[in-house]
């Protein structure tokens, strides 16, 4: 599914190296989680594998189903099926919320070669996965994200990635701010979309979210590169233990 091999990458111009000859892979229908430090680099991976302006590639490669996704520009490598939850969701002003969705899901099947959804058929999905997920409706008519609290957010991009379906999730800290009820329900919402040919990858400070969504394999990012790994118990290890011995 996704495969990393000896990543390098710079940020500031090329003057600061984040990510130090990184590898990494995720098959098919794993959940794998990556923790670590403050500044080991776990945001920048996920806007390096998403194609973030201002990330610079100096070395290595990654793939996605065999295909090289620095090839690709942003929107190509979203319409591959990779999607971003991110840590602190923006709000759009001006922007409905099902407008948005709509236009992103469209783009993406003809970027695909499929035919559009029609109203009728994104209308049904979309009310029985807000009721899914307890979104009420007045708040898909709203601007994203506008006026949501961080849980809300959180919510509908969970939302977002249950309409889209794409085939590789990464999650950057979707736990952060989140209250226990909050959190449960999106890790619910994630729990649903594990699937024998999707690859899941959860970015994380914390163990908490990791009881509720239990990963195949933890890996400890430490200076912009894989430092150890082990299975879900190793997440509780690191809670107690710190990362010093990863340093």
């Amino acid at each position: 599914m996704l495969k990393i091999n000896n990543l390098s990458a710079n940020v500031d111009n090329g003057n600061k190296q984040i990510i130090n000859n990184l590898s990494l892979a995720v098959p098919a229908g794993e959940v794998h989680a990556i923790m670590g430090p403050n500044g080991a680099g776990k945001s920048t991976l996920s806007y390096v594998l998403t194609g973030k302006p201002g990330y610079e590639v100096t070395s290595g490669d990654v793939l996605l189903s065999g295909e090289s996704l620095l090839d690709f520009s942003p929107e190509e490598r979203a319409a591959k099926g990779i999607f971003l939850s991110f840590q602190y969701p923006i709000e759009i002003p001006g922007v409905p919320t099902m407008t948005f969705l709509k236009t992103a899901l469209n783009a993406q099947r003809r970027a695909n070669g499929l035919d559009e959804m029609g109203a009728p058929e994104f209308l049904k999905k979309s009310r029985a996965l807000a009721t899914e997920l307890k979104i009420k409706p007045e708040m898909l008519k709203r601007p994203l994200n506008v006026g949501f609290s961080g849980g809300e957010k959180k919510r509908m991009e969970i939302f977002q990635m249950m309409m889209l379906e794409p085939n590789f999730i990464l999650m950057d800290e979707t736990d952060s701010g989140l209250d226990v009820d909050a959190l449960r329900l999106v890790a619910e919402g994630v729990n649903k979309l594990r699937d024998p040919k999707r690859g899941i990858l959860i970015i994380t400070h914390y163990q908490r979210l990791l009881d509720y969504i239990v990963p195949d394999k933890v890996h400890v990012l430490s200076a912009g590169r894989i430092a150890a790994s082990g299975d879900a118990e190793f997440a509780k290890k690191l809670e107690v233990e710190g990362y010093d011995a990863y340093a």
